[in-house]
């Protein structure tokens, strides 16, 4: 492999996306543990109960709001 492949722009294209992809998963482990610590009490059962579902939902929901916010502020 020479120097040249390297600095290639479909290169950069590929280790963009992979880190893209990296910080996805990231935050969707992060958001799961969080969540998960909140809404989840107890043993889970088969399925969650509605008051688990809404909790989850509301959670998810606020954590990925905050995350934008986060991201925005950070680019201005």
């Amino acid at each position: 492999m020479d120097a040249s492949s390297l600095s290639s722009p479909e290169l950069q294209d590929f280790i963009n996306q992979e880190k893209q992809k990296a910080m996805v998963n990231e935050m969707i482990g992060k958001l799961t543990a969080a969540c998960w610590d909140k809404c989840i009490t107890g043993t889970p059962g088969s399925k969650f109960s509605s008051g688990e579902t809404t909790c989850l939902t509301n959670c998810a929901q606020r954590y990925m709001d905050m995350s934008l916010l986060i991201m925005k502020r950070l680019q201005q």
